[in-house]
């Protein structure tokens, strides 16, 4: 299954009008102030209102319906645009980090803003401008997906400052990884798990959960890890093959992305691990930021000739089945099992 589930889509609009009614108010009311403040808001509307899949939205409002909550309550629905907010913040970050040129098919706003200061002669740097105006950028997202949660519940509020702590972990890991050329599976597979999985799924179903029935954290959580843990893995994973293989046409990345970062992924740390001398050679070259289109297709040839690609697809596909099983005996509601097994095989398998 490689199309989105038809819930999926319908949250996501309901979802992209929330967004697009608060982050409206905002720049309205911070431009009548001063008419430059409507920028950087504008800029977390073009992000977030240009394209993605909401999955983090979706696996809320399932932990949320599951744990019992209404299918259209608002508390829902401001945690889903929180979530997309502080996913925001999460992108103009690692954008900076990576010296990224594109994101979903746009510019990205540190090269917008580092090209406004060149086009007016500004005093100082133009990257340095460029980056602080896109970390200020992830910074105020941040803040107004708080503001999205001020009425959630304290046993929700600890939940969403935990994900956030596990998310800039995650990170940190990822980066620290890439300068240290980690090739080690467990080590891959950790950061696999914090800088994306856990955010992605675990915890956006453990929000849910919460908002909807407090008194049964107890119960309803270890389940919901059950499932949001594995899938995460597989999600993030999938991320990996598509960052090394991905058509940049379908994903809006550009081909081998991962490759020319050096990035430490689980699909990597299995090629390395299953490589000979020679072909251990070519993947050294990973994390060359001057790598051409020639050596990019030798180190996939080799990726796939290891068998590390076979290896990780297989993992794949026994995380989401080991996800799928558990909700078996998880004390959700049906619909939400439905929807759940139906979003397993959507992300594990998804092109974009």
């Amino acid at each position: 299954m490689s199309s989105a589930p038809a819930s999926l889509k319908q949250l996501a609009a309901r979802v992209d009008v929330r967004l697009d009614e608060f982050l409206a108010a905002e720049r309205d009311r911070w431009a009548s102030f001063d008419s430059e403040l409507a920028h950087p808001i504008e800029e977390i509307r073009r992000l977030v209102l240009s394209g993605g899949k909401r999955l983090r939205p979706a696996f809320c409002h399932w932990g949320y319906v599951g744990a019992g909550g209404g299918d259209n309550d608002q508390i829902d629905i401001d945690a889903g645009a929180a979530f997309e907010l502080m996913h925001a913040f999460a992108l103009f970050h690692d954008d900076v980090m990576d010296d990224a040129d594109s994101r979903r098919g746009q510019p990205t706003t540190h090269t917008v803003a580092a090209a406004e200061h060149a086009a007016n002669d500004w005093a100082g740097e133009s990257r340095r401008f460029g980056e602080g105006v896109a970390i200020l950028v992830g910074d105020l997202a941040f803040v107004y997906a708080d503001q999205l949660l001020e009425e959630a519940p304290l046993e929700a509020s600890r939940i969403w400052n935990e994900l956030r702590v596990e998310l800039n972990i995650g990170q940190y890991l990822d980066i620290l990884g890439g300068v240290s050329r980690t090739r080690d599976v467990v080590k891959s597979e950790r950061i696999c798990r914090y800088k994306s999985g856990k955010y992605t799924i675990e915890r956006p179903l453990h929000l849910g959960a919460v908002l909807a029935a407090p008194e049964h954290a107890d119960e309803l959580l270890p389940h919901l890890s059950n499932y949001g843990l594995p899938l995460g893995d597989a999600f993030q994973m999938r991320d990996d093959v598509m960052g090394a293989f991905g058509d940049e046409a379908v994903t809006g990345k550009p081909v081998g992305g991962d490759l020319l970062e050096g990035k430490p992924t689980p699909l990597l740390a299995r090629a390395t691990r299953r490589a000979d001398d020679a072909q251990r050679r070519v993947l050294e070259l990973v994390g060359d930021p001057d790598l051409d289109a020639d050596t990019v297709a030798k180190i996939q040839q080799v990726i796939i000739d290891t068998g590390g690609l076979d290896e990780l697809e297989a993992h794949i596909s026994a995380l989401t089945e080991a996800a799928v099983t558990s909700l078996d005996t998880a004390p959700i509601t049906q619909v939400a099992k439905t929807e759940l097994t139906q979003l397993a095989e959507f992300v594990s398998q998804r092109t974009t």
